[in-house]
């Protein structure tokens, strides 16, 4: 599995039917396919893409070379691509076998065909329950391949090995990057900016992802528990707040996808950007997750914020505060600026309050993620957690709120793409 192409991943909480797979044409032949709804665990819409630079190809000339053979992509130490019906180019209702070492030999079904895409249905047998689309198109002077996947594990075993152990998982991402590389060498290119990952995730009931786990009994009883308890600094003050007296002022600006002036555009990058900011979606989920009532009103709402450092895990509650979307004047310039901001409660291990805003620039078009947070270490509450905090917490402190702003601008960037 070790390689030198460049892998940027990403996750995020997915939503119905936002995320949900293509319907399948009324020629599609549904016997033994395994859909989503036939699969155990976790529904993942995953996203691998990466551009492609100096190929003499077109879109429908690569998809057709692959098509001719899809052996010719794939990687022989992860899998190997057998047709067992039908004749001539790829076409509805060819049947493949995807060997791979092991017993998970896996069945599909073409279920869709163009110029520049064909997707694939799983069938019974196979480790995932879903559909695989793999498309090009043209990106100015380059190429852009995609690989698309909409499904769920096959079975519990496959969740077993997907879902909590991480190894299907893994060997997964491995095999796909390998194909894209592949397909860079048969297009006559290179890859430029590596791979990109990204994975929109719903659990079961499928009101959870990758930023919100699906509350079990007893992270209901601490999110409720939220309620009684009170901010745990002085609110009316938080204006004087200075260094001098311990405190720590914080602000990051990091720029997003542009568009054009005038207010943010319905499906631009401001609006992307707003509904993963409303969703709690720019955190890492590798570093927080956080637990709240779906159906709570952002102004108001209580989170449960699971944390992970230094391979341990605990539980803090913040509160979200005033939300705000109004344009403000500043000069001769305007920016619609939308925001929020939460504060820490009573038991976290810091004090203060972190904000969200996203800026429009309304002359240039320009877009910004902002972030400002006013913050110390607790003075009260769980000794272990404060003084951790104290000893190690400002460094971590700073990369958190980095990786939130590279969130913003890449997770924007990737929705974007996958819109076109």
């Amino acid at each position: 599995m070790w390689r030198v192409t460049a892998v940027h991943r990403w996750e995020m909480a997915g939503s119905m039917p936002q995320d949900a797979a293509p319907e399948f044409a009324a020629e599609v032949d549904l016997e033994d396919i395994q859909t989503a709804d036939d699969g155990v665990g976790p529904f993942v819409r995953r996203l691998y893409t990466t551009r492609i630079v100096g190929s003499p190809l077109a879109p429908a000339a690569l998809i057709a070379e692959i098509a001719a053979d899809l052996d010719r992509i794939a990687p022989s130490e992860f899998a190997t691509f057998q047709r067992i019906s039908g004749e001539g180019p790829l076409s509805v209702e060819d049947e493949y076998l995807v060997r791979m070492p092991g017993p998970w030999d896996g069945p599909v079904r073409v279920v869709a065909a163009g110029p520049t895409s064909f997707r694939l249905a799983t069938l019974t047998g196979h480790l995932e329950a879903g559909q695989i689309e793999f498309r090009a198109r043209s990106d100015h002077r380059s190429l852009r391949f995609e690989i698309e996947s909409w499904a769920r594990s096959g079975d519990r075993w496959a969740d077993l090995l997907y879902s909590h152990l991480g190894l299907a998982k893994e060997i997964q991402l491995h095999m796909w990057t390998s194909v894209l590389e592949r397909v860079a060498g048969l297009a006559q290119g290179r890859t430029e900016g590596g791979v990109t990952i990204t994975t929109r995730r719903l659990d079961p009931p499928g009101i959870a992802g990758a930023s919100r786990k699906t509350p079990d009994a007893r992270s209901q009883r601490r999110l409720a528990a939220l309620s009684a308890r009170a901010v745990n600094f002085d609110t009316s003050a938080i204006a004087a707040y200075t260094p001098a007296q311990g405190w720590h002022r914080d602000d990051m600006v990091e720029p997003l996808p542009h568009e054009g002036a005038g207010p943010p555009e319905a499906a631009g990058s401001w609006q992307i950007a707003r509904h993963l900011m409303v969703n709690y979606q720019l955190a890492d989920p590798r570093a927080v997750l956080a637990v709240y009532e779906q159906q709570a009103p952002l102004a108001g709402r209580d989170m449960l914020l699971r944390v992970r450092f230094a391979g341990l895990r605990f539980d803090v509650g913040v509160r979200v505060g005033e939300v705000f979307e109004e344009t403000r004047k500043f000069g001769d310039r305007e920016a619609h600026v939308f925001g929020w901001y939460y504060e820490t409660l009573e038991g976290h291990f810091e004090e203060g309050r972190m904000y969200y805003e996203l800026w429009k620039w309304l002359d240039t078009g320009s877009v910004e993620f902002r972030l400002h947070a006013v913050s110390r270490p607790a003075r009260a509450g769980p000794l272990l957690l404060r003084s951790g905090f104290r000893l190690f917490g400002r460094p971590h402190q700073l990369e958190f709120y980095r990786q939130i702003c590279r969130r913003a601008r890449r997770l924007t960037e990737a929705q974007l793409e996958a819109s076109r």
